[in-house]
């Protein structure tokens, strides 16, 4: 299957937020609150929230399997030289998580490791929301390109991403 994935990559320069401010303006009226997981507080709590999230949010990928363990999560995303606080969105109902979306600096570039929105909360552009959001902690990063990948059953993903200007990666 490893061959198979949808490999995508946006270039950071030609990226036009202004052409999503209407996904994060219709966000904010709906009520929807962006932030960072370091704004919140990288804690315990919000880490047990995170996985909680991402684990609803990953059951709906094609082929994915059984979710890890909280302790193999916090080892594959907290523990890792590429993780930083400031590069994970959550999308915020009131006090209630609803979205996420992870991203992490590898140097030149950085990968989109994992957005989701919780099933209650899609078809509202939360996730386009995000990954805009998001951009910021790219360019701190001094990223010049954005990677991400997904099985190719996940159409909807990789349509938003593609929306979002996500090109085939040339490998």
């Amino acid at each position: 299957m490893g061959d198979q994935w949808v490999k995508l990559e946006l270039d950071v320069a030609s990226f036009d937020e202004c052409r999503f401010a209407k996904y994060v303006t219709r966000c904010r009226a709906d009520g929807i609150r962006l932030t960072t997981l370091a704004e919140l507080g990288d804690t315990p709590e919000h880490r047990l929230a995170l996985y909680e999230l991402n684990k609803e949010c990953s059951a709906d990928i094609p082929e994915r399997g059984e979710f890890y363990s909280y302790e193999e999560y916090a080892e594959r995303r907290f523990a890792v030289a590429s993780y930083d606080p400031r590069g994970v969105v959550i999308a915020l109902d009131g006090d209630f998580w609803v979205g996420m979306a992870a991203t992490s600096a590898h140097g030149d570039f950085a990968f989109n490791e994992m957005t989701g929105v919780r099933a209650s909360h899609r078809g509202r552009g939360i996730s386009i929301s995000m990954k805009t959001f998001g951009m910021s902690f790219v360019r701190e990063c001094g990223a010049s390109k954005v990677r991400t990948f997904h099985h190719p059953l996940n159409e909807s993903a990789i349509s938003m991403n593609r929306n979002l200007g996500f090109v085939d990666a040339v490998d």
